[in-house]
């Protein structure tokens, strides 16, 4: 190691204590450790362009270990991206774009927003993913259009959450030559010793995961991690595994110990620090003028790559027009025009279809308009009915839009993300909805980010029937709708899912289904104007004359019983008017006039779904009642569950009965089955 590299390294790792020493809050340990694998991605081997965060063929880099984000503000502060000393200066105070973990969309250079551990691996994943299939879509000889390396930093913690191995056990599989990993493998956790709770080999997890696997014993060896890294890079047909043998908070008197992770040093600490690796005691936030010229050679380095790329895409532009207009239509995120032709209206007189089986009309009918649509099932393809038909398997082909998840509901949806964050392509994954349970953490990431992920989730209710309650939804509409920025989509027929699917592609945000397994009847698209009224999340499908005596609110499968019911209480003089709400956000999102038109002031309201009822008091309001479900489900015949569980149009007209006769005596309604 030169001279000039040392005293880079240094200036990293001292703009990242400073930073966590200002706040008084952080973890100064990664950095001190890490510094040197930093120092070398973005100095000597990745290709990106500070001043041009956003290129497309630029090199991904991933810290997973989030918590080390001084580390990484401060590269991206010292290679010129758009993170000033200012901004290291207000590292996780407000208003700042510097945050306790690192966010997408908030700091220049950030590809994905980590802090949960092991998200950020599983992204990385998605990340190597979409590189791939861009790849074999667009590339053509002598024009690698797509061809970026994903570079990931992890430690400890990451490797033992369940997801970066469902993640790693895929990357295998699909043989992600392009995706590099680096382990800090320094032996410590929050807890003490890794010995505690973590004592298999690692790296024949990762070989038995078909990763190549190095390993290098001194974190602080330039040349033994270059070689590495160098070795990584030649192999094509597997993703790399580099453990490096780091020492926690290198340099300070907490060094190899758990007290050096997540907390400041302490001013003595960090002036011992200092000493100790031959820096100035008394300068804070300081650079000197030879790191800062060494570490900014990547602006000029960055520069001339980018430059070399445009002059490629050129020649590319020239011999492939065709393709080149499609590569910047997909990379800018723009829907090819027209494509919402394709998006089908089905007749009210056809036959009666689940909404999962309309859903995998639509997806197949709108394929070809929108070949940026990636995706597929947890090992779930022939029950989600999410394959698309006309196209190939990922893993035989890169270019094929199906991909085959296996049974990692959490990975899935983190690979997805990491997709959608890669930008050029619309990923989605669907499984069980009682499954994104186990995806929770990952649509929540979703929303954060607010990338374009769709999850479609099928077999929606207690309407499943016989696999009983541990498959059986309850909570999880109410769990997945409190989600800032997620929009949701319960459709009630064929049409509402065709609306819902245009929608989905167009608002660029995350997104979830809840699709029905059982088949439902289907509403008039042109007379009860279905696609203008998913567009406003709520509208209403049965007028019940001028002056409605009680409003029925429907969602899913759960607005024919509505319907039904409405047809009883006619008969018995009771108007009734029926709306279809498959969108609370989108609705919510309306004008206070269309919802007070839709849902009006002194109408008593009925909502009817099959899932918790928390959540709709703010519709129905205190005099209103909800048929919902405030218990788990049982086994049984679908229709039978549903009937016994009161979603019966009986029920339902004797609880919409019963709520116009309390409204007569102005007596509120008591809540309840």
């Amino acid at each position: 190691m030169n001279e000039v590299d040392q005293l880079s390294i240094n200036a990293l790792r001292f703009l990242a204590v400073d930073a966590v020493q200002k706040a008084n809050s952080g973890h100064p340990g990664a950095p001190l450790g890490c510094a040197p694998m930093a120092y070398l991605l973005f100095h000597k081997y990745m290709r990106h362009n500070p001043k041009h965060s956003k290129w497309t063929n630029r090199d991904r880099f991933v810290l997973s270990n989030g918590h080390a984000s001084a580390m990484l503000y401060s590269v991206l502060h010292l290679t010129g991206y758009q993170v000033s000393l200012d901004d290291l200066k207000q590292f996780r105070q407000w208003g700042s774009n510097t945050p306790g973990h690192p966010e997408y969309g908030d700091t220049d250079g950030v590809e994905v927003t980590t802090g949960p551990l092991g998200q950020g691996f599983a992204m990385a994943v998605g990340l190597a993913m979409a590189e791939k299939h861009l790849a074999a879509v667009y590339n053509r000889p002598g024009f690698d259009i797509v061809d970026h390396t994903t570079y990931m930093m992890c430690g400890d913690g990451d490797l033992m959450e369940g997801v970066s191995h469902e993640a790693a056990s895929l990357a295998g599989t699909l043989a992600l030559g392009k995706l590099i990993c680096l382990y800090d493998d320094n032996l410590i956790s929050l807890d003490g010793p890794t010995e505690l709770s973590f004592t298999e080999d690692r790296l024949k997890r990762f070989e038995a995961y078909h990763w190549h696997v190095q390993i290098v014993e001194d974190g602080n060896d330039l040349e033994a991690i270059s070689k590495a890294i160098d070795a990584a890079r030649a192999v094509k047909d597997k993703p790399s595994f580099i453990a490096v043998r780091t020492v926690i908070g290198y340099g300070s008197p907490k060094a190899g110990t758990s007290k050096a992770h997540g907390e400041a040093l302490g001013d003595e600490a960090v002036k011992e620090t200092k000493r100790n690796l031959g820096w100035p005691e008394d300068k804070t936030f300081w650079v000197p003028d030879d790191a800062a010229k060494n570490w900014l050679q990547a602006v000029e380095k960055g520069a001339k790559e980018e430059s070399d790329w445009n002059a490629l895409f050129a020649k590319y532009r020239q011999q492939y027009p065709e393709l080149a207009a499609e590569y910047e239509r997909v990379q800018a995120g723009r829907l090819k025009d027209g494509w919402a032709q394709s998006l089908p209206q089905f007749p009210a007189d056809s036959k009666p279809v689940a909404t999962r089986t309309a859903g995998n009309t639509v997806m197949n009918a709108f394929a070809k308009q929108v070949p940026e649509l990636l995706g597929g099932a947890a090992d779930l393809s022939t029950s989600t009915k999410t394959i698309l038909k006309d196209s190939r398997n990922f893993h035989q082909d890169a270019s094929g839009q199906n991909i085959w998840f296996g049974v990692r509901e959490f990975g899935m949806c983190a690979m997805v993300n990491g997709m959608a964050a890669h930008g050029g392509v619309i990923p989605y994954g669907s499984t069980f909805f009682v499954f994104s349970d186990y995806a929770k953490p990952a649509i929540r990431m979703a929303a954060i980010m607010d990338v374009h992920s769709i999850f479609v989730f099928t077999h929606d209710s207690i309407g499943l029937g016989e696999d009983g309650p541990t498959h059986q939804p309850v909570e999880q509409l109410t769990m997945l709708r409190a989600v800032p920025r997620l929009t949701d989509f319960r459709p009630a027929d064929a049409n509402e899912t065709s609306a819902a699917w245009g929608l989905a592609l167009e608002r660029k945000g995350p997104s979830f289904f809840a699709l029905s397994r059982q088949d439902l009847p289907l509403l008039d698209p042109v007379k009860q104007k279905v696609f203008e009224g998913v567009r406003k999340g709520g509208y209403v499908v049965e007028r019940g004359g001028d002056a409605p005596d009680v409003l029925l609110i429907g969602t899913g499968a759960e607005l024919w019983p509505a319907i039904r019911a409405a047809e009883q209480l006619k008969k018995e003089g009771i108007a009734a008017r029926v709306v279809s709400m498959p969108s609370v956000k989108i609705f919510d999102e309306q004008p206070e006039s269309y919802k007070a038109e839709i849902l009006p002031d002194g109408v008593p309201k009925l909502a009817v779904e099959a899932g918790a009822t928390l959540g709709w008091w703010k519709y129905v309001g205190r005099h209103g009642d909800i048929v919902g479900l405030d218990r788990f489900g049982a086994s049984a015949p679908g229709t039978t569950v549903l009937e016994k569980l009161g979603f019966s149009a009986d029920n339902v007209a004797a609880r919409a009965k019963a709520l116009v006769e309390r409204a007569r005596r102005s007596e509120p309604a008591m809540a309840g089955k």
